[in-house]
């Protein structure tokens, strides 16, 4: 399942992130979620972000 999150960011970070993703060919809200999710996930690898716990209802 997806979240929705409002974040306000300085107008020429939002503009980097627009050209950025332009060239890339996509919308700048998937840029940005690649880019979120990809540095939770490296952060999780190096421990920053504890591991969730195992939900045991998840093995039915």
């Amino acid at each position: 399942m997806s979240k929705r999150v409002h974040i306000t960011l300085p107008d020429y970070i939002y503009e980097s992130l627009e050209l950025w993703a332009d060239r890339q060919g996509r919308p700048t809200a998937s840029l940005i979620a690649f880019i979120v999710e990809t540095a939770v996930l490296e952060a999780k690898k190096k421990g920053d972000i504890p591991p969730e716990p195992e939900d045991p209802k998840s093995d039915r």
